[in-house]
C-alpha cells in the first residue's frame, strides 16, 4: 500500500488525510498535537456556568485576570478566553522574532481552527485569476467539505460574492438585533446596492443545527466564544477524532518536525523530529506532505534549505488579511433585553463591491456579529468616559451594541518573506534558527479602508445604526491569522513555486497543502477553502 507522512493536524491536514485515505492511501501524521481541555458544566448555559461554576471570575477571566483588557491594551475588542490559550501558546522550539506583524501560532490539535468562527466563504473567478485554475476545480471539494462538516446558508443577496454549493443546510434563527438589521436591510436594499455597492445577508457558518455523530446540535447556551460544549461549531478535532478510527491512519502527537532530508535528485528521505522530552528522532519517510500553516510550513522548508547548504534561504510573498473593527449602535434597539442565551457568532455577513474600475478581487467582505454574552469591557473601555460612566452606559445600550469586522485581499510582495537567524548560534551549535517574519502593508492600503470605512458608515446609518466617533480599530497585521502566499502555485516553472498538485518545484516527493500555496488572498476567511484545496490536492496524481 502506498503511504506518505503529514505534518500538522488543522484544517488543511485533516481533510487531506480524510481524502487520501479514501482513495486507498496510508497515512501517519505528525503533530505536536497539545490537547483541548474537557468542556466543563457541558449541559449550562453561559448564564448557568456563570452562577453554578464555583470559580467562575478565574474561569471566565483567567486566575489572574489576563482576560481583562485594561485601557491602552493595543485597542483590541475582542478578549480570547485565558483557559483557551492553548490554542496560542508557542514552542520551545519554534523561536521567531517579526517586523510589522504580529503572528499567532498554534500547535494545539486541531491547529489553529480550534479558535475558528466557522465562517464559511467560498472563493469565486474573480478573486482565483492569479491561481492555476478557476472556482471550476474548487467546487466539487467544497460540495465534499461542506457534506463533511456541516454549512449553514442560504442563497440571498450575498450568493453573487460568495458561491453557492451543495450540502447547505438551513440557517439558525436569527437572534432579535440581527433580525432587526435584516428587516431594515430589506426596506433600504435597492439604495444600499445602487448607491452604496453594499450587500447584506446570511452569514454561511460550519454549525450544526442538527445533531450528528461526536457532535450535537447548537442550543444556543451563549458559551461559543468560550468553546461550544456541544461541539456543534467544526474544529479539524472533529475530524481528527474519526480518521483515528481508521485502520490505515496513524497519529503521532508530542513530536515537533523540525526539517528535513534531500538525496540528490531532490527527494525527501526523512524528517527530523524533536521529541517532547527534547529528544531527537529521525523518521524514513516515502512522500512528505506539509499542512502545518504557512508559517510553520514555511520555517521546516527553510531550515531543511539551510541544513542542505543554501546560506540564506528566504520565501517572499507572505500575504495576511488587514482586519478593521467597526463598532456599532442600532438605535431600534436600546432599552431592548439582551438574549444571552443564543448563538454569539456572526449571524450576517456584509459585501462591498470594489470602486468604479477597480477588479473584482478587490471586493471587501465583512462579519457582522450582535454582541450578546461575548466579553464587552473592551468596547467600555474605548468609550471616552470615567470607567464607572462607560460601565452604566454599556449596560444601557448592550443589546444594541454590534460590531463590523471588515476584511481586506492582500497579494504577494516579495519583500513581506520569511527567513533564518542563526546569529545565536543555530545549526553549527546544535541550537534551534530563529524564524524571522517581516511585513508590510501594500502601498495604497489607506485609501482601500478609507473607501470601505465611508460606504460601511453610511450603510450602517441607513440601517439606523450610528458608528461612535474614535471607536474604529484597525488589527494589526497578523491577528486574522489567515496567512499565505510564501510557495504559491504558479503556471510557469519557478524556484519556491509549486505545481497545481502541490508539489514543490525541485523536489521529487514533497507537498504543500496549506495557505502557503495561495498566490493571492481574498478578503474572505480562508479555512473553508484550506480544506478544499487540501482535499483537492489529495485527489491529484502525487
Amino acid at each position: 500500500m502506498k503511504s506518505l507522512t503529514l505534518v500538522g493536524s488543522g484544517a488543511s491536514a485533516v481533510h487531506f488525510a480524510e481524502t487520501a485515505l479514501e482513495r486507498g492511501w496510508r497515512v501517519t501524521l505528525l503533530d505536536v498535537g497539545r490537547a483541548r481541555p474537557e468542556h466543563v458544566g457541558p449541559e449550562l448555559s453561559f448564564a448557568g456556568l456563570k452562577r453554578s461554576h464555583p470559580r467562575a471570575s478565574e474561569y471566565f477571566l483567567g486566575p489572574r485576570f489576563e482576560g481583562v483588557l485594561f485601557p491602552g491594551a493595543a485597542g483590541e475588542y475582542y478578549g480570547f478566553p485565558p483557559h483557551r490559550e492553548y490554542v496560542f501558546a508557542g514552542h520551545a522550539g519554534q523561536p521567531w522574532r517579526a517586523e510589522g506583524l504580529e503572528p499567532l501560532f498554534s500547535f494545539a490539535r486541531g491547529g489553529l481552527a480550534e479558535a475558528w468562527t466557522g465562517a464559511v466563504f467560498p472563493f469565486r473567478d474573480e478573486e482565483l485569476v492569479d491561481w492555476p485554475f478557476g472556482h471550476d476545480r474548487l467546487a466539487p471539494h467544497y460540495d465534499t467539505v461542506a457534506r463533511r462538516i456541516g454549512v449553514m446558508g442560504v442563497e440571498d443577496d450575498l450568493a453573487a460574492f460568495v458561491p453557492l454549493h451543495a450540502h447547505l443546510e438551513q440557517p439558525l434563527d436569527l437572534d432579535p438585533h440581527s433580525r432587526r438589521l435584516a428587516e431594515r436591510y430589506g426596506q433600504v436594499r435597492g439604495r444600499l446596492h445602487g448607491e452604496l455597492g453594499v450587500y447584506l445577508g446570511r452569514s454561511r457558518a460550519a454549525v450544526l443545527g442538527s445533531a450528528r455523530p461526536g457532535r450535537g446540535a447548537c442550543e444556543k447556551k451563549g458559551r461559543c466564544l468560550w468553546g461550544c460544549p456541544n461541539d456543534s461549531i467544526y474544529s479539524p478535532l472533529h475530524s481528527l477524532r474519526e480518521l483515528e478510527a481508521h485502520p490505515e491512519f496513524q497519529y503521532r502527537s508530542g513530536v515537533l518536525v523540525q526539517s528535513f532530508e534531500v538525496e540528490d535528485g531532490g527527494r525527501v528521505t526523512a524528517v527530523h523530529l524533536r521529541r517532547a522530552d527534547g529528544t531527537r528522532e529521525r523518521l524514513p519517510v516515502e512522500r512528505l506532505v506539509l499542512a502545518a500553516g504557512t508559517l510553520s510550513s514555511g520555517r521546516i522548508v527553510l531550515e531543511s534549505l539551510a541544513r542542505a547548504g543554501e546560506p540564506a534561504p528566504r520565501l517572499g510573498g507572505l500575504m495576511d488579511n488587514r482586519q478593521v473593527l467597526v463598532p456599532f449602535v442600532n438605535l431600534s434597539m436600546l432599552g431592548s433585553p439582551v438574549e444571552y442565551e443564543s448563538y454569539q457568532y456572526h449571524q450576517l455577513a456584509l459585501g462591498i463591491t470594489p470602486p468604479p474600475g477597480r477588479s473584482g478581487r478587490e471586493y471587501v467582505h465583512g462579519l457582522v456579529t450582535t454582541l450578546k454574552s461575548a466579553l464587552i469591557h473592551p468596547i467600555a473601555q474605548s468609550v471616552p468616559f470615567d470607567l464607572r460612566s462607560a460601565l452604566g452606559l454599556v449596560r444601557e445600550v448592550h443589546a444594541a451594541l454590534g460590531l463590523v469586522n471588515l476584511n481586506f485581499h492582500d497579494t504577494r510582495r516579495p519583500g513581506n518573506a520569511l527567513e533564518l537567524d542563526f546569529s545565536g548560534g543555530g545549526r553549527e551549535r546544535g541550537g534551534e534558527s530563529r524564524l524571522v517574519i517581516r511585513y508590510e502593508p501594500e502601498p495604497g492600503e489607506g485609501a482601500r479602508i478609507a473607501d470601505a470605512l465611508g460606504r460601511v458608515k453610511r450603510a450602517l446609518w441607513r440601517l439606523s445604526c450610528v458608528v461612535p466617533p474614535g471607536m474604529v480599530h484597525v488589527r494589526p497585521m497578523g491577528a486574522s491569522v489567515h496567512y499565505a502566499g510564501t510557495l504559491p502555485m504558479s503556471r510557469t516553472e519557478e524556484p519556491r513555486t509549486t505545481t497545481e498538485s502541490g508539489r514543490l518545484r525541485g523536489f521529487a516527493n514533497l507537498w504543500l497543502a496549506d495557505g502557503s500555496t495561495f498566490p493571492f488572498l481574498p478578503a474572505k476567511n480562508l479555512t473553508f477553502t484550506l480544506m478544499a484545496n487540501a482535499s483537492r490536492l489529495a485527489c491529484e496524481d502525487f
